[in-house]
């Protein structure tokens, strides 16, 4: 086999193995998950004391929308976890979908060379060139 032959199928191994941990992605969404503490604005609560973070965390999920940033509330216990989940879900999905990309580039790029190294070498042997036909002369 040539070198070519051995990077198609090297190539090939990669993508099929990336389509593979593609179909393993579970829930998932994107976004970031961040901790809000806010001051209630009581004179006497513990917030109004210089220093306090305030009360929370209250966890919220930030994303874009069309430029735009949107958040949304995510109750504490058990559904903080699951958004992390989610969200790292999305991530391996998102850095998944660009080695796809670029595994599949360096396909079509070294099937592209190979088709024309192809090309060469039957031009090359004159098998593309099309013989002269001769019409006979009509007297």
């Amino acid at each position: 086999m040539n070198n070519d032959q051995d990077l198609l199928e090297e190539l090939t191994r990669q993508r099929d193995a990336i389509r593979a941990d593609l179909a393993k992605i579970g829930a998932m969404r994107p976004g970031t998950l961040v901790p809000r503490f806010r001051k209630c604005g009581k004179p006497n609560c513990h917030c109004a004391n210089d220093g306090s973070p305030g009360h929370g965390p209250s966890w919220a999920l930030t994303w874009k929308v069309d430029g735009k940033t949107t958040a949304r509330i995510i109750p504490e216990g058990p559904a903080v976890e699951y958004t992390k989940k989610h969200i790292e879900e999305f991530r391996r999905f998102r850095d998944l979908s660009r080695k796809l990309i670029e595994v599949n580039e360096k396909l079509c790029d070294t099937l592209l060379e190979t088709s024309k190294a192809e090309a060469d070498a039957t031009a090359k042997k004159g098998a593309s060139k099309a013989g002269s036909k001769r019409k006979s002369q009509k007297n």
